[in-house]
């Protein structure tokens, strides 16, 4: 028994304790969360949240013991696994209710999975992968490794879009400009890329975009005063849930309109109204605390690092943990168009719990390990002096 202790001391001495600890504290109020909404109807959100969460926990705890390097060396694994992933969605994609996309797989037992999620993770190993190639053989500042890079992240955006899931390919988009920032990719390859989208923009809203699309950034707007009755009818519900809660809220397991299910999808997208209508301003100031400090704990652990590849899975986790709370945020408050962004860590969705925590310990496995990138790093100095001397 003590020598589990002693091993399992090391380990958190290892990883960072406060992360652990912020992402155990975001699954509790997610739980909490959840177990109040689901007052409002008979499906078991909170068996389908465990049944994520709890191989989502222990999935992390591996991860951040293995050695994230080997896991990036082995990139083909994940590449593989993403191309899998993608397929069986055009073999066994259905449409869930409230969604209008079919990137959903249903498991035995009635359980389903969002696939693009766990895509996500794929991208980030494989995507560090590709940018430490490029960085090795010197193409990262040259436009042929650019393109290189557009076109890895440019595959699974298109077979994602071919899905209708329109806002996990913002998320990809995001992820793939700021992992290639973070790397070193010169800043006049940017201002390119966002002057020809800006360019096409107008393009973009005529052909690729459906009437439902227009519609939702038009409800911003509320350019013909039926936005509270038609597109904008979801955020209007929640902004009035949130305003309603007050300072304090009504009281966990207390809000009315969270009983009857005012809110569309306020068990998954728009989470963050039932924190506001239940614990008012306070519990959504506490919901967004935490999220800010996981996702600043992630950018210090970035920080820490020595390894161009650390760094890049880094970024890679900040990108989509800050990049999805941004929007669904901004989705509720009336800011962004609703997308179907979920709440990381918060949303009841398990496939994006699980993605979330598997990438807690891609960054844990950095924090792991960052003393043996720093005793490699001391060994490489050492032996330039010896040669030198």
């Amino acid at each position: 028994m003590s020598r589990i202790f002693q091993i399992t001391g090391n380990f958190l001495k290892k990883t960072d304790k406060l992360l652990w600890a912020l992402t155990a504290i975001a699954v509790i109020y997610s739980l909490l969360l959840i177990s109040s909404m689901q007052r409002a109807g008979e499906y078991n959100y909170m068996k389908s949240q465990l049944f994520a969460v709890i191989p989502g926990l222990a999935a992390s705890v591996v991860i951040a013991a293995a050695d994230y390097r080997i896991i990036i060396k082995k990139w083909y694994f994940a590449a593989v696994a993403a191309a899998i992933l993608a397929t069986s969605v055009f073999i066994f994609g259905i449409r869930v209710t409230g969604t209008d996309d079919t990137a959903w797989i249903v498991l035995p037992g009635g359980f389903t999975i969002q696939p693009s999620e766990l895509i996500k993770v794929c991208f980030i190993i494989t995507f560090s992968a590709h940018l430490d190639f490029l960085r090795r053989r010197e193409y990262l500042h040259t436009l042929p490794g650019v393109i290189s890079l557009l076109v890895h992240a440019a595959v699974p955006m298109a077979i994602i879009h071919i899905q209708g899931d329109d806002g996990t390919v913002l998320i990809f988009g995001l992820i793939f400009l700021i992992m290639s920032f973070a790397a070193g990719v010169q800043l006049r390859y940017f201002i390119i890329l966002l002057t020809l989208i800006a360019v096409c923009a107008p393009v973009i809203w005529s052909f690729f975009m459906n009437d439902e699309h227009r519609n939702r950034i038009l409800a911003l707007f509320d350019i013909d005063g039926n936005a509270s009755n038609d597109y904008g009818w979801q955020q209007f519900q929640g902004k009035m849930s949130i305003a309603g809660g007050g300072l304090s809220g009504s009281g966990l397991f207390h809000g009315q309109r969270v009983e009857y299910g005012i809110v569309p999808e306020q068990e998954n997208d728009f989470i963050f109204t039932v924190a506001g209508e239940e614990l008012g301003f306070i519990g959504c100031v506490a919901l967004m605390a935490i999220l800010l400090g996981i996702i600043i704990k992630v950018i210090l652990n970035a920080q820490r690092c020595c390894d161009p590849k650390g760094k890049s899975v880094c970024a890679g986790v900040f990108a989509a943990i800050a990049s999805q709370s941004i929007i669904n945020l901004g989705m509720v408050l009336g800011f962004f168009p609703v997308i179907g962004i979920t709440l990381p860590l918060f949303s009841s969705g398990g496939t994006s719990a699980l993605s979330t925590l598997i990438c807690i310990g891609l960054v844990q496995s950095v924090r792991y390990h960052e003393t043996d990138d720093m005793d490699f790093s001391a060994i490489r100095r050492g032996s330039k002096t010896r040669f030198r001397l």
